[in-house]
């Protein structure tokens, strides 16, 4: 393994004491997908004006161009597990990388929405296999008692890399004037917007070649040599030698994944749990939160702000997401995962509704577009925001807390699988949708919509979810 150098960066190597140090280094190492999974969703934002003028698409098409990645999202998140069990996690993270480069080059150097569509489904095998195995690798290489803390990391990250790729969309389309506007070597900047994720993808590739592979693959693949040598190097040699016995006898009593194990032999019909899960992992897209992410700027410059304004609002909704994140991080092991995910649910209908009567109050100018008063912009900009906090602080980070802990052990596999599926599909469709219900009913119609799934996921966690606090993973009944 080429190690070393983040390996002498640890409090202790080798044979006494757990090396806390190279822990955290190379967790944060495998959270730079989480990073770029948020930058390479938010980066779109900024960049659809530009894609509407070079491709000349039409509404459908400007949808499908932005929700293009969610494809690529569905097929990484299905397959990353199957090619980390053959190939290692590392090895997958690796892939990964390369293709978020490939798919920044490709994406800001398309002169064809065919050319542009297919770099961003690369890209979104990426986000897909890094939202699987960034989480993955943490956990198999972290102790039991931080783990929690460096898995939160992750979703910290994602928003950082929202929060990131807002700023970014922002200082150029100020530099240039416009997003549409020549930068440097006579590019877009909405072009420059793609190429800077070429950095921190580059970083992460290279970063990945100084961190181990994970012992719990080597064990699986009989490589005990290895295994230990990494343990070693991670707990000390007396520790390892123990949670390798630990991993040897998990992994026989492992129970191979099956999509049959979600359906009670007893009933013939589908677990309940598993209608849970989907309706978590749906509800949560179905609120609409992706279309402030994607489509921002669009949005904000439909009812009057300038360009750089809407995406000076990205940015400080990206600010935002980050505090509500960790605001999220100090209570959820505190008040439960129910409370949250109901108080998410209420403030989001309510911040929402409050952005539908605004729209809803605007009128059209001389050239067809909608412009807000002055009390009614405020409103919308207000509760916009309080909805990002909101869904920041709830159902963002919650929503995949528990997915990972409700199911019993002999379904988590399945049963994650599912309903992923359902929460990329419910992505793909509200994101390709948008530009669509636009140009159709409007955007308080759209909102209107998102606040009735909104108020829906207030009787939904009442009558259907419960609390997973402090319930041991063994214990989660089906």
């Amino acid at each position: 393994m080429n190690s070393t150098m983040l390996d002498n960066a640890g409090i202790a190597n080798g044979n006494s004491a757990e090396n806390t140090r190279f822990i955290v280094l190379i967790s944060c190492v495998a959270t730079i997908g989480g990073f770029l999974f948020g930058f390479d969703s938010g980066v779109i934002n900024g960049t659809v004006d530009g894609l509407k003028q070079t491709f000349q698409s039409s509404s459908a098409g400007i949808g499908f161009e932005v929700a293009s990645m969610l494809l690529g999202c569905a097929a990484g998140a299905f397959f990353a597990g199957r090619l980390a069990d053959r190939w290692g996690r590392r090895a997958v993270l690796i892939i990964a990388a390369a293709l978020f480069l490939l798919s920044a080059l490709g994406a800001g150097a398309a002169h064809s929405s065919l050319v542009f569509v297919v770099a961003r489904v690369l890209g979104g095998f990426a986000v897909g296999a890094a939202s699987v195995m960034s989480p993955a690798y943490i956990a198999e290489v972290a102790p039991a008692r931080y783990r929690g803390r460096l898995a939160t990391v992750q979703q910290i990250a994602i928003i950082g890399g929202l929060f990131c790729a807002f700023l970014s969309n922002y200082l150029l389309a100020k530099a240039a004037g416009a997003s549409t506007d020549p930068l440097w070597l006579g590019q877009a900047a909405w072009r420059w917007m793609f190429w800077m994720q070429a950095l921190p993808s580059l970083a992460f590739l290279l970063l990945l070649l100084f961190i181990p592979e994970s012992p719990r693959y080597l064990v699986v693949k009989g490589r005990k040599a290895d295994a230990l040598a990494v343990l070693t190097r991670l707990y000390g040699s007396t520790q390892a030698e123990a949670t390798l016995g630990e991993i040897g006898a998990s992994l026989s009593q492992d129970h191979r994944p099956r999509l049959s194990d979600l359906v009670n032999k007893a009933t013939g019909k589908i677990r309940p749990i598993v209608w849970i899960g989907i309706g978590l992992a749906t509800f949560q897209q179905l609120v609409g939160i992706n279309v402030v992410f994607y489509y921002g700027a669009v949005l904000w410059q439909a009812v009057g702000f300038s360009e750089n304004d809407a995406l000076l609002i990205n940015v400080l909704s990206g600010a935002l997401s980050i505090g509500a994140c960790l605001v999220t991080v100090v209570l959820i092991d505190r008040i439960g995962r129910k409370p949250l995910l109901w108080v998410g649910s209420v403030g989001m209908a309510a911040s929402l509704a409050l952005v539908t009567i605004a729209f809803a109050s605007a009128s059209l100018d001389g050239n067809g577009k909608l412009v807000l008063s002055d009390a009614m912009g405020t409103v919308a900009l207000v509760a916009a925001n309080v909805y990002v906090i909101f869904f920041n602080m709830s159902w963002g980070p919650v929503m995949w807390v528990m997915l990972g802990e409700m199911f019993p052990n002999q379904i988590r596999g399945s049963g994650l699988a599912v309903a992923g599926a359902a929460q990329w599909t419910s992505n793909f469709l509200i994101t390709v949708t948008f530009p669509i219900l636009l140009a159709g009913i409007g955007l308080a119609g759209a909102y209107g919509i998102y606040t009735v799934a909104a108020i829906i996921s207030v009787f939904f966690v009442a009558k259907y979810v419960y609390e997973t606090k402090g319930i041991a993973l063994e214990r989660m009944e089906g």
